[in-house]
């Protein structure tokens, strides 16, 4: 389903359904959502600290969205609309905003483009006994969100990608899981809509895990198959790693997967450059990508690429952002807050920050800066 992209953070966010009854609209709806968005973008966690933060930069706020109340939003009213927002319209909007133009089959050098589905708990949330787990997909190339949903009380993670993925047209994409999401059914939505999957075996997996290794160690010998293998090595944060792709299509229907041309294992060993620890893990994958669409130093760049997800997004958002020092845990409030977040990330990448905690500060000295971040026209500021 094709949805308008939006170039402003305000712009998603007047997008977003008013839920509020038309005695109940004191304020307008927009002011609270640009309030919200900008005091976040000054490194303002919950809706007491926004409203704070509101207070102090009135003059600015009303100057540039000119409410007919001539006030800014007190804490109730942000509290209010957290609570109370349409959130899969709120993550829809979001999406708009941080989508690429258009799916292509690759990135410029040929590589498959690929996209990570993984879960994540909104601590803060969770410490108050409201568990919030959101599943996200994100991009490998630059950690955009593509989409964002909730998964329902007491349900598995896997429950929530069919809703997570949707209609979405899935050609050009290569979906990333960790072992958790390695399900038949999944990789049976995935290729009914097009995208490719590349899925991680570990031992939760224990029948499928156990056949890929029989399969890597008995006979035919290795030799009389066509192996293919890549090795790279990386050295940093005081580890030298050493990893070890090898990849095969000659499968003579050996396994039993939906949709699968290839099967993989990565061998890794990993050195404690200060200790000299030695530590070495083998791990399995299965892929409907074909040989010829994905070389193995491909696919060993889909398999770390995943991981762009816990890097360069969700820690981002519970350390720098301050995801899991936010207490707000009722109604919509985690996962709209969530997804504002996912927005503002965004616009700073999009800004040019690759230092996120340095674009806080800098957006927390300047309210100007910040209204034209998100989209205020400067004639106004």
């Amino acid at each position: 389903m094709d949805h308008p992209k939006y170039s402003s953070l305000m712009a998603v966010l007047n997008g977003v359904p008013d839920p509020r009854k038309a005695r109940g609209k004191q304020l307008e709806w927009d002011l609270i959502w640009g309030v919200i968005a900008s005091a976040m973008l000054s490194h303002q966690r919950g809706a007491a600290a926004i409203a704070h933060w509101a207070t102090r930069q009135a003059a600015t706020l009303l100057a540039a969205f000119r409410p007919t109340k001539g006030r800014v939003p007190s804490e109730a009213t942000i509290r209010r609309a957290l609570q109370r927002v349409d959130l899969v319209a709120l993550e829809r909007q979001i999406a708009q905003l941080e989508q690429p133009a258009a799916a292509v089959s690759s990135q410029p050098g040929g590589e498959p483009l690929g996209y990570a589905i993984d879960g994540k708990h909104v601590r803060g949330a969770g410490a108050h006994g409201h568990s919030t787990v959101l599943v996200s997909l994100v991009a490998h190339q630059d950690a955009q969100v593509m989409a964002q949903t909730a998964v329902a009380k007491k349900r598995h993670e896997t429950q929530a990608v069919p809703t997570l993925l949707g209609e979405r047209d899935l050609h050009g994409m290569v979906i990333t899981m960790d072992a958790g999401l390695t399900q038949p059914k999944l990789a049976t939505q995935i290729r009914e809509q097009g995208g490719h999957y590349f899925m991680v075996v570990k031992r939760n997996r224990r029948q499928l895990y156990d056949e890929l290794t029989w399969f890597f160690t008995a006979p035919p010998a290795p030799c009389d198959r066509p192996w293919r293998v890549v090795t790279t090595v990386n050295k940093g944060h005081g580890r030298l790693e050493t990893r070890t792709l090898t990849c095969t299509d000659d499968l003579d229907d050996y396994l039993i997967w939906p949709g699968v041309q290839q099967v993989l294992r990565r061998e890794t060993e990993r050195i404690e450059l200060k200790t000299g620890e030695v530590t070495r893990a083998v791990t399995y994958g299965v892929t409907s990508l074909a040989a010829e669409d994905a070389t193995p130093a491909q696919l060993a760049g889909l398999w770390r690429g995943h991981w762009a997800i816990e890097n360069r997004r969700h820690y981002v958002r519970d350390v720098t952002l301050g995801e899991d020092a936010c207490q707000m845990h009722v109604g919509a409030a985690p996962q709209a807050l969530a997804a504002v977040r996912n927005g503002l990330l965004s616009l700073l990448r999009q800004a040019g920050w690759r230092n996120i905690a340095a674009g806080l500060r800098h957006y927390g000295t300047s309210i100007t800066d910040t209204l034209q971040l998100i989209g205020i026209p400067s004639q106004r500021l």
